[in-house]
């Protein structure tokens, strides 16, 4: 049976709820980079809302690479939670890291789940990654040069 995808919800108010998705995030820390007094990955509750505007924190979380970071505005997703129909996608390999695939892709598993990626899809080019097919950043710990 395939495993459920985490999602966990933070509340800014009435209008505007952060959405993360764990197993998605890279950890470029665009976020942290972005907004420190709100993405602190150190304490327990690590993203806190309420230190930023609701205009700050879209801004940052449109920076998420991954789409592990994305949000709800009065029950509209955004952008990143958007399946988008592309004829073509777009593959980067990314220097010393993984390849970057920017668009809307499907991936079939080899226990036979499938999953749709959107935004953009970073893949394990090192084989070090624990979640693999998708890079975890451990070619940055491993020292992966390519």
């Amino acid at each position: 049976m395939p495993e459920k995808e985490r999602i966990i919800e933070y509340k800014k108010d009435e209008e505007l709820t952060v959405i993360w998705k764990p197993d998605t995030c890279i950890h470029s820390a665009n976020c942290v980079k972005g907004l420190a007094h709100v993405f602190k990955p150190s304490e327990r509750r690590w993203i806190q809302t309420e230190n930023a505007s609701t205009e700050e924190l879209m801004n940052t979380i449109d920076t998420c690479p991954s789409g592990a970071l994305s949000y709800k505005v009065k029950g509209h997703a955004s952008e990143s939670l958007e399946i988008k129909n592309q004829d073509v996608m777009d593959l980067e390999v990314l220097k010393d890291g993984p390849l970057k695939i920017s668009g809307e892709v499907k991936v079939k598993h080899s226990d036979g789940r499938e999953e749709v990626r959107e935004k953009a899809t970073f893949l394990c080019r090192c084989g070090q990654s624990s979640n693999k097919p998708y890079c975890d950043g451990a070619h940055s710990k491993t020292g992966f040069k390519e």
